[in-house]
């Protein structure tokens, strides 16, 4: 099998070299080129065509953001990101990542200690190798929205709904932060359901997360707090290092048991709790990533009466979650993201789910 071929964007020469040989440190990776700036970088992949972009946020003449922007407009590709722990760097970050990034690597305080991170980043190299990464279709609007009609009607099952008394859980990874920005762009703001949504990653990141969603979305999304209860048209996002559970009483606990599937949050932990406390008034959407994280809560939520979704392999990133739980058969509906948001709706809205 042929060597991943990478890019390696910083503008720090030091980092350019040491990161170029830790990836070359592992025979499944051969570092074809290197650029200090954006402007560089759209020239090596024009000449180069690597297979993964290894990519800095901060550099001169073209930033991270812009570069990843005229990247997936002229030739989609896999870009791990490498970000600083810092609060803005996680803001970059998730920007980055609801641009098109396939995974990010959390750099060291100190650029001498890159090889801290040496084997996280060669693994996420190697994932990014095998993501898909295209542009996504325009989002759809939700037929039952489109007329005045249809809305009042919506509004009305709104309207007649408790606050929590139905519940979305939306679950992804890898590809996750642009796809759920995808779908939360096409629900209303008066979705007739609590929202909770877990994704994988880190603590530090998930607050910047919930705020680039909020930033995009009708609903209201925040990062998850002790206390925080459900409530109809707010969407909740598990802390990194936090399971996020529903409770009986239409709260959320916030836990740091051990981590489950390798990750905490955990989606199969939320859809347990769901499937224990809300039963057949829930929804799960099971969105791209790796792994089969989900499954279990899925074949709890469809044995409690609930309804399952998963993304469709033409849109995902990584088709390992949804195609995890399509094996097991438990998918009511297989959708494409584009679709996702109508689906939804057409689940939650009594008169056509039937509960």
């Amino acid at each position: 099998m042929a060597a991943v071929r990478v890019l390696v964007v910083d503008d720090s020469a030091f980092m350019r070299v040491m990161i170029s040989r830790l990836l070359g440190q592992d025979p499944a990776l051969e570092v074809v080129g290197v650029a200090r700036d954006g402007e560089e970088a759209l020239a090596q992949v024009k000449a180069l065509c690597p297979d993964v972009i290894t990519l800095d946020v901060e550099m001169p003449k073209m930033g991270g953001l812009e570069f990843l922007s005229r990247l997936m407009a002229y030739r989609p590709t896999p870009v791990v990101m490498l970000s600083s722990l810092t609060q803005a760097g996680a803001e970059i970050t998730v920007e980055a990542l609801g641009l098109g990034a396939v995974d990010f690597v959390p750099k060291p305080s100190q650029a001498t200690a890159i090889h801290q991170v040496a084997n996280e980043l060669v693994t996420k190299v190697k994932r990014a190798s095998k993501a898909k990464v295209t542009p996504l279709p325009p989002s759809r609007e939700p037929e039952r929205l489109r007329s005045p009609l249809d809305s009042a009607r919506f509004a009305q099952v709104t309207a007649e709904v408790a606050s929590w008394d139905r519940v979305l859980i939306i679950g992804a990874s890898t590809g996750g932060p642009r796809a759920l920005r995808h779908v939360l762009k096409a629900l209303p703001g008066d979705l007739p359901a609590a929202v909770l949504i877990v994704q994988h990653m880190p603590p530090g990141f998930t607050r910047s997360l919930a705020q680039h969603l909020d930033q995009c979305a009708a609903l209201q999304v925040r990062e998850a707090v002790a206390g925080d209860r459900l409530e109809r048209g707010v969407a909740l996002v598990a802390p990194g290092g936090y399971h996020m559970i529903p409770d009986r009483d239409g709260g959320i606990r916030l836990d740091q048991g051990p981590a489950v599937n390798g990750v905490r949050p955990s989606v199969d932990v939320t859809l347990l709790g769901a499937a224990a406390v809300h039963g057949g008034r829930a929804i799960a959407v099971v969105l791209t990533g790796m792994g089969h994280d989900g499954t279990d809560g899925a074949r709890a939520l469809k044995r409690a009466g609930g309804i399952v979704l998963a993304e469709h392999e033409s849109t995902c990133v990584v088709y390992g979650m949804p195609r995890s739980v399509i094996e097991a058969g438990l998918a009511d509906e297989v959708v494409p993201l584009d679709q996702m948001a109508e689906a939804i709706i057409r689940h939650l809205n009594p008169a056509s789910a039937g509960g």
